[in-house]
């Protein structure tokens, strides 16, 4: 079982979600805590559907330069390729500004939980959703079977091309792995995900693979890079070397309470991430660029 570890997007937004409840928003925030899987709504998607391999969407190569920041205003001083930003908060502003410097703009969601600060909270029907996502009130673990659910994350891909983004970010994409209340199986993620980059490559986006190492070697065909928190920490970056061999970068996050932390961290992680071959970063767990240190 591989811990499962929040994205820091979602540490950042708890004064988020205390607000949305407090103005009574989320259709669906009745839900009761577990969804039993006595039904297995079905969306249909075929867990051995063929890769979308060809398009001119932008595809960073294994040393690609980045910086990843959910919270707070976007910082474009950075002189990297790369910038994640959040899909929902960033504005239209900080996406012009950054193509403006000639930056790709991945967008970040999250593709296998519904958050009740999200607009589209509403659409997601009470069997889509099951446990609450351990630690954080307001969200909880989608279906990823039901047909509505994948119809809601097509729409957010949809929302990214809308928006100008050059790629995606589908965060919580290992739910086979954890305790959510369904059923879910390693077929099941599969059909999720390989149908979550080709929905992407369609619409001519990059895609990340959001950590789900233990399914890299199946999915690395279907994505253009690998997003990984703490793979460093948790000696789990063996199982991604599947991007590494096909060109596609690993890009990894590592997390300190501080900036002194981060610079001491980076005396020894630094080596070991050039060693792997990872693109590696250490921030605050809240990715509000309160500081950054990159390896190299």
């Amino acid at each position: 079982m591989v811990r499962f570890r929040q994205p820091s997007a979602r540490r950042s937004r708890a004064a988020a979600r205390g607000l949305t409840s407090l103005l009574g928003l989320g259709a669906c925030a009745s839900a009761p805590d577990y969804v039993p899987d006595t039904i297995a709504p079905a969306a249909g998607l075929d867990p051995d559907v063929a890769a979308v391999t060809d398009g001119s969407w932008y595809r960073p190569a294994r040393e690609v330069t980045w910086q990843w920041q959910i919270q707070g205003t976007i910082n474009p001083a950075y002189d990297v390729e790369l910038y994640d930003i959040d899909l929902f908060d960033a504005p239209d502003s900080a996406i012009d500004e950054l193509h403006a410097a000639g930056r790709k703009v991945i967008c970040y969601f999250s593709a296998g939980s519904a958050e009740e600060f999200r607009d589209d909270y509403g659409r997601f029907a009470a069997n889509d959703l099951a446990k609450p996502l351990d630690g954080w009130p307001g969200e909880r673990w989608v279906d990823i079977r039901s047909a509505n659910v994948v119809e809601i994350m097509d729409g957010r891909i949809a929302l990214a091309a809308e928006r100008g983004c050059d790629g995606v970010e589908p965060d919580n994409v290992a739910a086979f792995d954890e305790d959510t209340g369904f059923a879910l199986t390693a077929r099941d993620q599969l059909a999720f995900n390989r149908h979550l980059a080709n929905r992407a490559h369609e619409l001519g986006l990059s895609v990340a693979l959001k950590n789900d190492g233990n399914q890299a070697e199946a999915l690395v065909e279907y994505f253009d890079f690998e997003l990984n928190e703490e793979c460093h920490q948790y000696d789990e970056c063996a199982p991604l070397q599947p991007f590494l061999e096909a060109g596609k970068p690993v890009l990894n996050t590592e997390y300190a309470d501080s900036a002194s932390a981060a610079e001491a961290l980076a005396q020894t992680l630094c080596p070991k991430a050039v060693a792997a071959g990872t693109r590696t970063l250490v921030l605050h767990l809240d990715l509000d660029d309160k500081f950054r240190v990159a390896c190299p």
